[in-house]
């Protein structure tokens, strides 16, 4: 039912760079998605570091794909397969940050009120609509006083979430 929701929550597109620069590049990510049970493409916006090396920073916070957070060091490459665009290729440095996916459960208050204990806890986020949205717990953030309260938000049926890139930092302050 989760996986069902996050579908029908996430049906707009989100297409904006977080930062206005000249500088920023978009990336393709190709993966399967236990979730949706499908190969899924999400295009990101990334800060050049060495073009020439194929190293790139996530400039934004992942809505779909596993496994990475924003400000990790990336390395992408033009692949004609992807219309020339660049195409991720592996994660060469995580940033320790963390990436939490929520959906809105119950609609009396919007997901950003429902959440300002996170955001004031120093955690940002991007949305695609007013149900869905992805959480990104900075590296420098006690991951332990977020969780307790996103698991008490899902335990009233408030919100659903899911850890889809947990840091080691965070892991460790949750064991």
């Amino acid at each position: 039912m989760l996986a069902q929701l996050f579908y029908l929550c996430s049906m707009t597109e989100f297409e904006e760079p977080a930062e206005e620069s000249i500088e920023m590049v978009k990336v393709v990510f190709r993966f399967f998605s236990d979730l949706f049970d499908k190969e899924m493409i999400e295009t990101m916006w990334c800060m050049p570091l060495d073009a020439e090396l194929g190293l790139y920073q996530l400039d934004n916070i992942p809505f779909y794909a596993p496994l990475m957070a924003a400000d990790d060091v990336i390395f992408a490459e033009k692949d004609d397969s992807e219309g020339g665009m660049l195409a991720f290729k592996k994660v060469v440095e995580s940033s320790g940050n963390s990436t939490i996916h929520i959906v809105r459960m119950e609609e009396s208050n919007s997901i950003e009120s429902i959440l300002k204990p996170v955001f004031d806890l120093g955690c940002n986020f991007e949305g695609i609509n007013e149900n869905y949205l992805a959480l990104d717990v900075p590296s420098d953030i006690q991951y332990k006083e977020i969780r307790k309260i996103l698991d008490t938000l899902e335990g009233n049926d408030i919100i659903g979430f899911v850890e889809s890139c947990l840091s080691e930092i965070h892991q460790k302050q949750i064991d």
